[in-house]
Parts: C-alpha cells; structure tokens; sequence
C-alpha cells in the first residue's frame, strides 16, 4: 500500500501531480487527484506528486508535507555553489581528531538523498566513525598487504601497492588511508540496475556536502581494492552486506590544510550534435 491521501480543502485541482508523475498512474477526471488500486504497484515512491503539490495537499507512504523543508526562496546562490564545486580539492592532511557524532550523521543523512537508477535507493554505507578504529583497520590492513608482499602475491597490474607497503613499513607514510580518521565505503547490491553508479552518485552527493561544514574527504580508490579486491576478508570484519558491489571508497575528516584558491581547468572538450 502506498496509502496515496489528499486533503480535499487544500487542493487547489492544478493537476501538477498528475502530470509529474513518471510512472503516470495518478488520475483527476475533474475532481481531486486518485490512484486507482490496481495501479498503486506501479508507483515509483519518487514522491514527485508529494514535492510537486503548492499547498501540501497529498500524502503518500504515510509522509507529512508540514515535515518537509520548504525550497521557495530558499534555494542557494549559482554563485556560490559554483565557487564550492570550483573549489573542492583532494585533502590529504587532516588533524588527528574524530568529526562531532552529530556533524557525521548529518552528512550521512544528506547523502542519502542522492539519486539513484530507478529510484533504487539501496546504497549502504559502511562508515569508520572512530579515528582509533581507523587506526586499528589500517595496521590490519597494512599487515595483510606486507604479507602479500612479501610471498610475492600481488595481482598483475597492481604490483605498486608493494611500494605502498614500503613506505608504511620503513618510514610510517600512510598512503591508503592518507592519515584520515573516517573513512566511509558505499555498496549496493549487485542484482540493482545501476549499483556502482549509485554508489558514485552517493558520495559525490556526501563530498559536495561535507565542502559546506568544513569536512576534507579524499576518493580513496587504493583503500577500496586493499579491502574489496587484495584482502576481501575484510569485507566481512566490516559487515558489508553479502552480495554488494563496493562502488568506491572515501576518506574524510577535519582538514589540516586550506586551499586559498580554485584551480583553473578547461575548456572541456564538448561535442555539439548538429543534427
């Protein structure tokens, strides 16, 4: 049941519900909006007829309108967003110290909004939230990489990890974890239609975000084949689910350096279809 309701004082028949909808099972024939029980299965849960409605007249999935955050007037400056995205950076330095619980699950939170193929919505993240924790999975990890190392199993094409291991062993440089004290893994399960996607879009979303309370992250693709692909033994002292794909990993936390400037790219190469 997706218990589809509309407050009859409050609609105004605009029929912007009707035409938003994607899956194109809502119906008005001059009243207010309906969803005829042999078509409710069809619905997408996208909440397109919930967000769209101007006076929170609808109802679905048992959601309240009043709960949610009103966009008119309230949408950030082009400007300003363009300068954060402009001006993200890859952090590599961050201060030995654990983000608020409060400020953690606030980014996780928002990230959970990201869009997903088909409005899947199943990305799970596996999230470090303790610096010693991390620090602990890291000194398993780079015990797991140096005995890999040293029987000389590396996989073809990822034999630069034994210089990593080096590094850590000989001179204690941190290069898969980039000393960060969180570190957080989106999966999703392989059966979904676009899980590694999902899981990009997802972080992307948690990035973006976490630039606008002060948090450095750094795509941490050496992390994710350490855990995923060298020692998938891993996956499971983490509690990944089984049968997820393990889209990307990220390191984050509070930065130790600050960037005074955007970086200049461009032009993008763009090819324009002429028909």
């Amino acid at each position: 049941m997706i218990d589809f309701q509309v407050n009859q004082q409050q609609c105004i028949k605009c029929g912007k519900c009707v035409t938003d909808c994607p899956a194109r099972i809502i119906s008005k024939e001059g009243g207010c909006p309906f969803i005829a029980q042999e078509k409710e299965a069809r619905c997408y849960r996208c909440q397109h007829c919930f967000t769209v409605c101007p006076t929170g007249a609808i109802s679905i999935l048992g959601l309240a309108p009043e709960k949610s955050l009103s966009l008119t007037g309230n949408m950030p400056d082009a400007d300003q967003l363009e300068l954060l995205i402009k001006g993200r950076r890859a952090v590599r330095q961050y201060k030995p110290e654990n983000l608020e619980p409060e400020l953690l699950q606030r980014l996780l939170d928002v990230a959970c909004y990201a869009p997903s193929g088909m409005n899947a919505r199943q990305v799970h993240f596996t999230v470090v939230d303790d610096r010693e924790k991390l620090a602990k999975l890291r000194n398993e990890v780079m015990a797991g990489l140096g005995k890999i190392v040293k029987e000389n199993r590396l996989p073809e094409g990822m034999e630069f990890f034994a210089e990593f291991y080096r590094a850590w062993d000989e001179h204690g440089i941190d290069i898969l974890f980039r000393g960060a004290p969180h570190l957080l893994l989106a999966s999703a399960p392989q059966n979904i239609v676009t899980p590694v996607q999902d899981c990009l879009i997802a972080l992307t979303t948690f990035e973006i975000f976490a630039q606008t309370l002060g948090v450095g992250t750094v795509w941490d693709g050496l992390a994710k084949w350490a855990i995923n692909d060298l020692m998938p033994e891993f996956r499971t002292s983490l509690g990944i689910p089984d049968g997820h794909v393990v889209g990307y990993a990220m390191a984050f936390g509070k930065p130790a350096v600050q960037y005074a400037r955007t970086a200049q790219h461009g032009p993008p190469p763009i090819h324009r279809y002429v028909g």
